[in-house]
Formats: structure tokens, sequence, C-alpha cells
């Protein structure tokens, strides 16, 4: 949790706008029930993409400061491929086309 990210209102607004969703999940319908609603419900559904280059230090670095970056995220790298690797899987997907005679 951050300190000080919301003031009282806005506390208090938030709590208003997930009370019934709340009570609806059986949490409890203090600030504490439905802080916790509001996190869990946040987690759940919040997703981001986050694209930066593996390339020189700043990764590296950034990996030391802030490690959720590299243990709660899934990794997709994105590299140009070989000519002959693209071939191969163009013909390995492409083979039953062409047996069929879909494909020439």
């Amino acid at each position: 949790v951050i300190p000080d990210l919301f003031t009282r209102e806005e506390y208090d607004g938030l709590f208003g706008s997930v009370r019934n969703a709340a009570k609806a999940a059986n949490y409890s319908d203090d600030r504490d029930g439905l802080f916790a609603f509001f996190i869990d419900k946040f987690r759940k559904n919040l997703h981001y993409i986050l694209c930066h280059s593996p390339v020189g230090d700043d990764f590296r670095i950034r990996g030391r400061k802030f490690p959720a970056l590299i243990s709660c995220m899934v990794v997709d790298e994105f590299m140009a491929w070989p000519r002959d690797a693209l071939d191969g899987v163009a013909r390995r997907f492409l083979v039953e086309l062409v047996n069929n005679g879909n494909l020439q």
C-alpha cells in the first residue's frame, strides 16, 4: 500500500462505490474489508504491458531496483529470426495444405 495515495474523501468515495459488490462477495462492511475487496479486485483485473530493450545495463539495473519486474511477469522476447528458421517454420505448417492440394 502506498501511503497518502488517496485522501480520506477519495477513500470514502471509493468505498461507497464498491460497498454493494463487497457485501455480495462476503467482505465485511468496514474500511478494512472494503479496502481488501478493492485491492483483490484491482489485482485480479490489472494488466499492463511494459516494453523496453534488454540491451545495455538499463534492464539489469531496473531488475535490481524493482525485483517484481522480473519475478512477477512474463517475458516475451522478440528478436529478428534467421531466414532459414522462418522457412523451416513456414514449411512445417504449410506441408499439410500442400499435401491436400490446397496450396501449390
